[in-house]
């Protein structure tokens, strides 16, 4: 498990690196400098649904490069992001002092989150697109999020749907079904120079290893933590190219499936409560 996890951490501190190029397309980092109401698309597109934040006391789970926690933080919050990356939460500190907003960043793995932040302490806790497949199991995530939040306190989630994640995108035919929809102890192996944003020149570390978890899974993990689920939205979109050739880009800027529009969701927002307040 351990090489498991320090090869997708080399991984990510590549990417982290290329993402936050202030010039480069993919994270276009500068607008978050260049303007102070800029929110990422992540956190933009659940604005409603995330309702009114202002002073609460927010942690970003898996934070990479801040662009979501400095939204968060532009929407009120007392915001902590935390990630496993040291380039990661560098850049994001970077970004936050380049773009003036304050906001505390952690070095930490997901799992000793609690040891690292302490239990109890957050209003909100929240985690974006891409995260939970990183993690080899949605039971021992569940727990952390329960030791993070304080009594009466809110888990958000917008996620890739574990649908997406059985999908062969390499096949651009049509849709193929073809890893499993629910969590495995051996985790998928890819080897791929490439992110899922532009980048300026390949990744170097290119070997990462994924665990698929499904809705099923993450709704009865969250159950047996103790919360409450208040919210579970699918959506028939997702904010990447998740399948090239078979997508479109929609004005939001979410991307849809283009022939097969709306044969399965492609993302959800889930929404928990911790009970005591």
């Amino acid at each position: 498990m351990q090489d498991f996890l320090a090869a997708n951490r080399a991984n990510w501190d590549d990417r982290a690196a290329l993402h936050a190029d202030r010039g480069g397309k993919g994270y276009r980092v500068g607008r978050f400098i260049d303007d102070p109401s800029v929110l990422s698309d992540v956190v933009r597109f659940d604005r409603e649904r995330l309702g009114d934040i202002r002073g609460l006391r927010v942690v970003h789970l898996q934070c990479h490069i801040g662009t979501d926690t400095l939204s968060l933080a532009r929407l009120g919050a007392r915001v902590t992001g935390l990630d496993f990356s040291p380039v990661g939460i560098e850049e994001a500190r970077r970004l936050a002092a380049d773009a003036g907003a304050e906001v505390d960043y952690v070095v930490s793995d997901v799992a000793d989150a609690v040891s690292a932040l302490g239990a109890g302490g957050f209003d909100l806790v929240y985690t974006g697109i891409g995260a939970l497949c990183w993690l080899p199991s949605i039971r021992a995530w569940a727990e952390v999020v329960a030791g993070l939040l304080a009594p009466g306190g809110r888990l958000f989630i917008r996620e890739a749907h574990p649908i997406l994640w059985a999908v062969d995108e390499t096949i651009g035919d049509d849709v193929h079904l073809r890893y499993s929809y629910f969590e495995r102890a051996e985790p998928l192996e890819w080897d791929d120079d490439s992110s899922y944003v532009e980048t300026d020149r390949a990744l170097t570390a290119t070997k990462t290893y994924e665990w698929n978890h499904g809705i099923g899974e993450v709704v009865t993990a969250l159950l047996d933590a103790g919360l409450v689920l208040t919210g579970l939205v699918e959506h028939d979109s997702v904010p990447y190219d998740a399948l090239p050739g078979q997508m479109r880009l929609r004005e939001d800027g979410e991307f849809v499936l283009d022939a097969r529009s709306g044969v399965m969701p492609l993302s959800y927002t889930l929404q928990a409560v911790k009970p005591g307040a």
